[in-house]
């Protein structure tokens, strides 16, 4: 099974589960929403490229050639399969199963957003001298501070089916790459 690459995807699969259900049983407190950015931007790249390397490693053994199409796909599909799994598994859970944990996401990104405001607003006004400069910024900021009014945010959910396709098509971009790097690098030279 692990030599077809839907088996090798739905081994990205089970390992994003597993670090998705330890980050949700031993993580979340205050910084989770923070934890999993670190994760998603770390451990699971690694994760996915271990998982792409060993795709097409299992392939190149064969000893066939392969050329930049093959290796491509060798690498894409079983990203593709697990991710696409991944972003379905932590949906329905989310959504479904505990909608509890996505509204502790949804309230800890939004006071991310407002920090992140704050110190941006902050950082601007100490470098500013001028009073109308000043007058403008702090316009700008009051603008901004209503956004994240109880009547601006009821409702707001960063984890609907549509937000969900939107983070696998930004994750789409990075299995692309990745393709192509495994593509370009460990397709068979032709020989001369």
């Amino acid at each position: 099974m692990v030599k077809s690459v839907y088996g090798v995807g739905f081994l990205l699969f089970v390992a994003t589960m597993v670090i998705f259900f330890a980050m949700y049983f031993f993580g979340m407190n205050t910084e989770y929403f923070n934890n999993s950015l670190l994760i998603n931007a770390f451990l699971l790249p690694a994760v996915y490229l271990a998982g792409a390397y060993y795709s097409v490693h299992i392939e190149k053994k064969k000893g066939f050639p392969m050329g930049f199409r093959e290796v491509f796909g060798r690498a894409f599909k079983p990203m593709f399969f697990g991710g696409l799994l991944s972003v379905l598994a932590m949906f329905l859970f989310l959504n479904f199963a505990d909608p509890a944990a996505k509204d502790l996401l949804n309230y800890q990104y939004i006071e991310r957003q407002k920090t992140e405001l704050n110190k941006e607003y902050v950082k601007a006004k100490t470098g500013l001298a001028d009073k109308e400069a000043q007058a403008e910024l702090e316009r700008k900021y009051q603008e901004r501070l209503q956004s994240f009014s109880p009547e601006m945010i009821k409702g707001k959910d960063m984890f609907t089916l549509r937000q969900f396709f939107y983070y696998f098509a930004a994750i789409l971009v990075f299995y692309v790459i990745l393709s192509v790097f495994f593509g370009s690098f460990f397709r068979n030279k032709p020989t001369v």
